[in-house]
């Protein structure tokens, strides 16, 4: 059996949670007949079909962009970058581990992670995907014809037709035909760029959490259509139940994005578009999750004190004085100018790119898909119908004989209580994605399936017929599967042979400097030899060496960003002993130091990580430009640029033991009292071109 097969195989495993939810899109409408019937068995088929597509696209982009079949392991290692390669090394830890037992109690009590400390992992970070994947990687019969990491990066891209079919359900429960569905996996497989990065970062959280809090959306849109009965409205909350629960689980930040959904049902609730029982029954499935969540990670008190249950339970916050997510307050308020901006932590996000404002070349690329015009167009007139029935509900608040809660559909202006959820969820999400680009894979999927919901739904072309006074339900019926098909049509003759392009490009990994990098601590450094510098370089060499790290990307730990903005003091205007004294604190053996962080031209003045670093030591930064009056010219020089010139007060402390055109590692030296370990002989490598 080939590496396709297995894929495939994968993906019509994940359909089968999907079948359950596709089965409420037939079992909650009225009459059948066999032409219904028909219609929606190819329903099926096409939303399957797409998502497998949507699956082997990015499958073959990933292919095609690092020739990763044909490269080697140390090279496809390096591929995971940054954070990426930090939660693979766990999976490739369980599977080297002697059983699975003692796999999991090594990452229960690891010391490898964080040099002088052990730690939960399973506590600290969201990566029971990775113990999952490397259990059952090692009990089903599969070694033999596929290999770990395959299995790994097929699991993710297999994830990726879930999310595809969860929008395709989500506008097919919408709008109440399947063809908005089918429009919805076309556009989101078009705007790629915008909707997903999976194909180049596989191992990140959101690749794994995305997809299941697509169904939990589906799930939501299911439970709030009208006239469900009671058994399918338990068996919706437990698929809502456990959809929430493994976006909880698979990442960290998952308490943010719960704090918004809340804000969302809150709202609806204060509109009275829905009754006190669902936004009881919401509420809870989050509670449920996010304590469930809390449990398998060990009693995680980040969990316990989010926002999201926070608002919920509004008391348990002020009682858990808690420090782990603190820098993303710090970024927030720095973010909207209402904190100081010199703040290291804070200042790390807002100089990304990833945390900045949503460029604008992005509605260009939407618009170029034809994706903006309908959606704004669906947003405009439901926003409008919306602030009516606000106004409509003000009214009625305070005369005799109010409708029931969640019964506005008896009204002149009514809105569905799905309908309602989805606009608020786009109007919420969208204004987050504007503010955080990062934050863009949130919304932009959910996009697709609202835009095709305005052009396959009924109440959009209904409204617009009755103002032309000819709104009949053969013209309803006729202008619903027109213009979709119309659509589809004209993207199929105008991106097929772009996407066919793309998917003939070969390109190939190249990155020979940290290939001999990691070679070289493999092969001449001490099994536990402990590794500071950057905490994106830190992750690779753990996961290409097994390597014990100073610091990692995982940022959330006080302790942890503490002894990272320590370590990053090698960038800094330090002296050789300081520098030294804060790495021997932090346990390290070696550091190594990149041309490409020391002399960084990415980021323009202000926010280079040197100018981060001699803003939070109150030091004017480096070249022309204005500085802050309180900052003083440091006392030494930088120490990343200095300990290069090989000066007595530097070889005393540091020796240089590699170095090429990118890397340079230096062994700290412990003087007299140097452990056995250190007395190792290190051989000396200059391959500098």
């Amino acid at each position: 059996m080939d590496a396709g097969c297995v894929l495939v195989k994968e993906v019509r495993a994940e359909f089968r949670y999907m079948n359950i939810v596709l089965c409420y899109v037939i079992f909650s409408s009225g009459v059948w007949t066999w032409r219904t019937v028909l219609w929606v068995a190819i329903g099926w088929t096409v939303g399957i079909s797409l998502g497998m597509l949507s699956c082997i696209y990015v499958a073959t982009l990933h292919e095609n962009d690092l020739w990763f079949s044909n490269i080697k392991e140390v090279e496809r290692e390096i591929s995971f970058r940054t954070e990426c390669g930090l939660y693979y090394s766990y999976y490739k830890q369980m599977l080297r581990a002697p059983s699975i037992q003692q796999g999991l109690s090594e990452l229960i009590n690891d010391n490898a992670t964080e040099s002088k400390r052990t730690i939960n992992l399973l506590r600290r970070m969201n990566i029971y995907q990775e113990v999952f994947l490397g259990v059952l990687y090692r009990i089903l019969p599969i070694q033999a014809y596929l290999e770990p990491v395959y299995f790994y990066i097929y699991t993710v891209f297999s994830l990726q037709a879930v999310y595809v079919i969860a929008l395709f359900i989500t506008s097919w429960l919408l709008s109440g035909s399947w063809l908005a569905g089918a429009l919805t996996g076309v556009w989101y497989i078009l705007n790629r760029v915008d909707t997903t990065r999976v194909e180049f970062t596989i191992s990140l959280r959101e690749n794994w959490s995305l997809p299941f809090f697509a169904l939990q959306i589906a799930a939501i849109t299911c439970y709030l259509r009208p006239h469900l009965k009671p058994i399918q409205q338990k068996v919706v909350l437990w698929l809502m139940f456990l959809a929430t629960l493994c976006f909880c689980l698979t990442w960290q930040f998952n308490q943010f994005i719960l704090l918004v959904q809340a804000l969302i049902i809150f709202t609806l609730d204060c509109l009275d578009l829905i009754s006190t029982e669902q936004v009881t029954c919401l509420y809870l499935v989050q509670v449920s999750s996010l304590l469930s969540v809390w449990l398998l990670q060990f009693c995680n008190s980040m969990i316990l004190g989010s926002l999201a249950l926070s608002f919920i339970v509004a008391a348990l916050f002020q009682a858990l004085q808690l420090r782990s997510d603190e820098h993303i307050f710090k970024f927030i308020k720095s973010k909207f100018g209402l904190g100081p901006t010199r703040d290291f932590d804070a200042s790390l996000y807002l100089c990304e790119e990833a945390f900045g404002l949503l460029p604008l070349d992005t509605f260009d690329r939407l618009a170029g898909t034809l994706l903006a015009y309908p959606y704004l167009v669906t947003l405009i007139v439901l926003l409008v119908m919306l602030a009516l029935l606000t106004l409509a509900n003000l009214c009625d608040s305070s005369a005799v004989g109010r409708p029931p809660k969640g019964r506005f559909e008896e009204r002149p202006i009514c809105m569905r209580a799905d309908v309602a959820y989805n606009l608020l969820h786009t109007v919420f999400f969208g204004l987050l994605a504007l503010s955080t680009m990062r934050m863009k894979y949130l919304w932009t999927g959910h996009m697709c399936a609202f835009a095709a919901y305005g052009v396959c739904g009924k109440e959009l072309w209904s409204l617009c017929l009755n103002t032309i006074h000819c709104n009949t339900k053969t013209k309803l019926r006729l202008i619903r599967y027109t213009v979709p098909l119309a659509i589809l049509g004209f993207l199929c003759c105008k991106f097929w042979p772009k996407l066919m392009t793309e998917v003939s490009e070969l390109r190939e990994f190249y990155d020979p400097d940290t290939v001999e990098l990691m070679t070289w601590i493999s092969s001449k450094t001490p099994k536990k030899a402990v590794f500071a510098g950057s905490m994106q370089l830190l992750a690779g060499i753990k996961l290409c060496t097994g390597r014990v790290l100073t610091n990692h990307p995982h940022y959330e730990d006080r302790a942890l960003r503490e002894r990272t903005r320590q370590v990053y003091q090698i960038y800094a205007r330090q002296s050789p002993e300081e520098v030294h004294r804060i790495l021997r604190a932090a346990g390290a053996d070696f550091v190594v130091m990149e041309d490409s962080v020391c002399y960084e031209r990415r980021h323009g003045r202000g926010c280079r990580l040197r100018d981060l670093l001699d803003l939070a030591n109150g030091h004017i930064m480096d070249g022309p430009g204005d500085n802050d009056p309180d900052l003083v010219h440091a006392s030494h020089p930088r120490f990343c640029e200095s300990v290069k010139t090989d000066g007595p007060a530097y070889t005393a402390l540091f020796s240089r033991v590699f170095q090429n055109k990118t890397f340079h590692v230096y062994k700290l030296k412990r003087g007299k009292k140097r452990a056995k370990a250190d007395r190792e002989p290190v051989a000396m490598e200059d391959k500098t071109q």
